[in-house]
């Protein structure tokens, strides 16, 4: 009697357990009893355009002399770099192609290709932050460089009126001038495509915020985070931004940004499951200060488990448990940082 050979998917299906949003796993061994993963159905399962990925070669948290800098760093699996694009500055319509994952980021990935015939290799293809609910056959668009001409009818024409009108302080408000606006951000605010901020109305949740006017994309790119338009300032200069953290800044009116939310928003609910899948990843074991020698932590040392009634503090004894080291914004140093309005909330801020 021939048994029938199941195939690697056959054997994974067979085994899970799938509900609304993770994938779980029958415990059939210790490793995946405890597994549980974002259900992800949309990701491309193949391999990465290779013309848009350079190798990464393994340092293991050291540094051009071969001293460690970056602890518990090492091993795990062969990587290649996506090289993403946050500039976005071509303009026209680039339409998403697939959705994949990046080793690289907590987020996931979209390859899109322009529809422009004249544009070859990396200005055709690209790879950008897949925005959350972005699937293939969607549109993306890039206002970097302006509102090209002809987009919107007689958005031109009534440019020029307020232009010469700009003296008379109702003509600004007028009622084909707020339609010519609703008509722009009925058109343009689409999650995935790019706008100055000057662009977007207040409350418009957005990622990958540049800080200079002619830079890529810095703030907001971690899977399923957003920040969010609070206002305008009335001379037009800066726009004030709620980051994730909660901290509240200014920034240049004329910087871009991405409108929508960072996809993978389930990233932090995962759980491994096991060590080694740390250790896959290129994460080494985790030392607990109180179980080294007193040469070693502030916390070694002693009989037992005893840190000596100490403050709890890093290895380079640090405050390590709410203790601030630095006070940015209004109440640090002059001009340490001008641009934060209100700092992120801590201890009970926190929690209302």
């Amino acid at each position: 009697m021939r048994l029938k050979k199941t195939s690697n998917t056959d054997t994974k299906s067979a085994l899970s357990r799938s509900t609304l949003m993770f994938k779980t796993y029958k415990p059939i061994t210790p490793g995946i009893r405890h597994l549980r993963r974002p259900l992800n159905p949309h990701l491309y399962e193949g391999r990465p355009v290779r013309a848009l990925t350079i190798a990464k070669r393994k340092k293991g948290g050291r540094n051009s002399y071969g001293r460690i800098t970056v602890r518990h760093r090492g091993g795990g699996h062969r990587q290649r770099i996506r090289t993403l694009d946050f500039l976005r500055e071509e303009p026209g319509i680039y339409d998403v192609v697939r959705i994949e994952y990046d080793p690289g980021r907590s987020a996931h990935i979209a390859l899109v290709r322009s529809r422009n015939q004249n544009h070859e290799g990396t200005q055709r293809w690209k790879y950008i932050l897949a925005t959350d609910g972005m699937r293939a056959g969607d549109e993306v668009q890039s206002f970097r460089q302006g509102i090209p001409e002809g987009f919107i009818p007689d958005f031109d024409a009534a440019q020029k009126e307020e232009r010469k009108s700009s003296g008379t302080a109702g003509e600004k408000g007028s009622s084909a001038h707020l339609l010519v606006l609703g008509i722009l951000r009925t058109m343009t605010l689409k999650p995935g495509n790019v706008l100055p901020l000057k662009l977007m109305p207040p409350g418009t949740i957005i990622h990958n915020i540049a800080l200079k006017p002619s830079g890529p994309g810095i703030l907001v790119r971690s899977a399923g985070s957003f920040g969010q338009i609070v206002s305008h300032e009335d001379a037009g200069r800066y726009t004030h931004v709620r980051l994730q953290s909660g901290e509240v800044r200014q920034i240049l009116s004329d910087c871009c940004a991405t409108v929508g939310k960072v996809s993978n928003p389930l990233w932090k609910s995962r759980i491994l499951g096991k060590a080694g899948r740390s250790r896959w990843l290129g994460r080494r074991p985790s030392v607990r200060g109180v179980a080294m020698n007193a040469c070693d932590h502030p916390h070694g040392g002693g009989r037992g488990k005893s840190k000596s009634d100490k403050h709890p503090v890093s290895i380079w004894g640090w405050g390590t448990k709410g203790t601030r080291t630095r006070k940015p914004g209004p109440k640090g140093p002059k001009n340490s940082n001008k641009m934060v309005i209100r700092e992120r909330p801590r201890g009970k801020d926190k929690r209302n």
